[in-house]
């Protein structure tokens, strides 16, 4: 794992595996902690986060080979912009999914398995914006938060 601190960014690269990217998530966290960013707000970021790597991890990246996942922070008084770039295999559409979560029945053995992360990430979030170019895709996810620390 390689990190690149700025006084007002963080900047991490790590492979795109379970192990690496929990290494990496975490890892991320304590540095906003450490930044001061409240816990709460860190809390909501580690959960969107989370869920946008994992998403790389298994579905951009869904082979034998994993590639590497940059992780770049900038932050302000009330806002955190949070750009996830990796080069694996595009979005479906070119775009994330829209957030709606799935139709949840009501026996619990009938819950689908997935398909509640980009509602989590849409719910945590002020803005997802997507793109690719030149074989890399980049998500920006960003946090308002109401109050300044």
């Amino acid at each position: 794992m390689s990190k690149n601190c700025g006084e007002g960014s963080i900047d991490l690269s790590f492979r795109a595996t379970e192990a690496q990217a929990s290494a990496g998530i975490a890892d991320f966290s304590r540095q906003l902690l450490s930044r001061g960013v409240p816990p709460e707000w860190v809390d909501s970021v580690k959960i969107a986060v989370a869920e946008a790597i994992n998403n790389v991890v298994e579905h951009a990246y869904a082979g034998p080979k994993p590639g590497m996942v940059n992780l770049r922070c900038r932050m302000m008084q009330t806002a955190l912009e949070i750009q996830i770039v990796d080069k694996g295999v595009a979005m479906p559409g070119l775009h994330p999914p829209d957030g709606i979560p799935p139709n949840i029945v009501k026996e619990r053995q009938l819950l689908p398995e997935g398909g509640f992360g980009w509602f989590m990430i849409h719910q945590l979030t002020s803005g997802v914006i997507y793109n690719r170019e030149d074989g890399i895709n980049r998500l920006c996810l960003t946090f308002d938060f109401a109050d300044p620390p």
